[in-house]
């Protein structure tokens, strides 16, 4: 038996302008008149996903990302294609969606949940739990109108997840809610994908998607245009914003499998990158805690008014545990002549878990790299730590706490 809870197939939605709604109705019953103009939304995506699987759509505003939910949710119909869901879907698309402003957040919960097919009984026994579990206090009890975003986000998410679905969808709402809600909120979710649930979101959080997500899929102007790992799927995705211009994005498969993302103009280069010990050798593998340094040779292809390197260093997921570039540390290299060389040394303290990191480089101009970006390369060099001289510790940093114990007389 398949354990396939959503096929998306082929799936095209089309929106249509007429000079008058009168002209509308009327191609309801006469195709021969046609719209004004038409705008495809969604163009063709194809995906499935599966029981206690967990994919997050990423992309740019407009890429057609909200309207593929409303699709699949059944607000809207598809033009072309199929959609097949099997199994409750529970959804988030938009703050106050179905909520009435005049009635309080008891009267909303109750209406609410029983136009999505709950009967009274059972309206009755969540109420205390999506209560419980929003923590807006005497709000509650007032009316919707006077909520705040975040007290919206907090109250549609607990209906939401009051009973487990076979889908859960959330559409960017949980980045209005306080950083307390968000850790709460994706500890239930975590919970309903273990329990079996499969979970479908879009937000623009990457460690949100990296931590929740088995995979990412990249939506540019209705279509799927990168589907994988979240990591590989994301650095797809910021090479596609760092290099709106001229679209020189490449792809190079690594020796362990994983996928190298690069962009940039060329104007200037990373030539060589080492990590080194603190007797100049270089290395990948080191100890928690040691001193290291980075050192990043560039060389400048083309006359360029100011130089700026950034670079971060990344999990094995890729989420970033420490990054920064020149501009903020007041560095800036001004009036580089096309042939100029630089090597930069970057000393830290690999104060960080046990486990696999890499480095990312971006030559740019200014503190972004949306102005100009001359190159952004990800996994440009990966190494590992390990504990060789430290306590057992769990986590993603090496904190070197100082704990005092007292035995206090009573």
């Amino acid at each position: 038996m398949s354990n396939i809870v959503l096929k998306v197939n082929h799936v095209k939605k089309q929106f249509n302008s007429y000079k008058s709604l009168f002209q509308r109705i009327l191609s309801w019953f006469n195709p021969s008149i046609k719209p004004l103009k038409s705008f495809d939304a969604v163009k063709d995506i194809t995906f499935n996903l599966h029981k206690g699987e967990s994919i997050g759509l990423i992309g740019q505003n407009g890429a057609g990302k909200s309207t593929l939910l409303k699709l699949i949710v059944g607000t809207i119909q598809p033009t072309k294609g199929k959609i097949q869901v099997y199994g409750k879907v529970s959804a988030i698309l938009e703050l106050g969606i179905g909520f009435n402003p005049a009635l309080t957040g008891y009267e909303n919960i109750k209406q609410t949940a029983g136009l999505l097919g709950y009967s009274q009984k059972d309206i009755e026994k969540i109420i205390p739990d999506i209560e419980d579990f929003a923590e807006i206090g005497e709000f509650f009890h007032q009316e919707f109108r006077t909520y705040s975003s975040g007290m919206q986000a907090r109250l549609a998410f607990s209906l939401a997840t009051a009973t487990r679905p076979e889908i859960l969808i959330i559409d960017e709402v949980l980045a209005v809610g306080d950083a307390y809600f968000q850790h709460k909120s994706f500890n239930r979710i975590r919970e309903f994908r273990e329990q079996g649930s499969a979970i479908l979101m879009v937000t623009h959080d990457r460690g949100a998607i990296q931590s929740i997500c088995d995979k990412a899929i990249l939506i540019e102007n209705g279509l799927v245009i990168r589907e994988g790992p979240p990591e590989e799927v994301f650095d797809f995705y910021n090479a596609i914003i760092a290099d709106k211009e001229n679209k020189n994005i490449q792809t190079k498969e690594m020796e362990d499998g994983k996928i190298q993302v690069s962009s940039g103009t060329g104007e200037a280069k990373v030539i060589e990158i080492g990590l080194y010990d603190k007797n100049e050798n270089k290395v990948e593998f080191a100890g928690v805690g040691d001193k290291l340094t980075l050192k990043i040779k560039v060389k400048c292809n083309a006359n360029l008014d100011k130089l700026v390197l950034g670079y971060s260093i990344k999990d094995r997921l890729g989420q970033i545990m420490f990054g920064t570039n020149t501009w903020h540390t007041q560095q800036i290299i001004n009036e580089v002549t096309a042939g100029d060389t630089f090597v930069f040394s970057i000393k830290f303290n690999a104060n960080f878990g046990v486990g696999s990191y890499s480095i990312q480089t971006a030559l740019v101009d200014s503190d972004t790299h949306l102005t100009a970006n001359y190159e952004w390369v990800d996994l440009a060099y990966i190494f590992s730590l390990v504990n060789n001289d430290k306590y057992i510790f769990n986590g993603c940093i090496w904190n070197d706490p100082e704990i005092e114990i007292q035995k206090l007389i009573t």
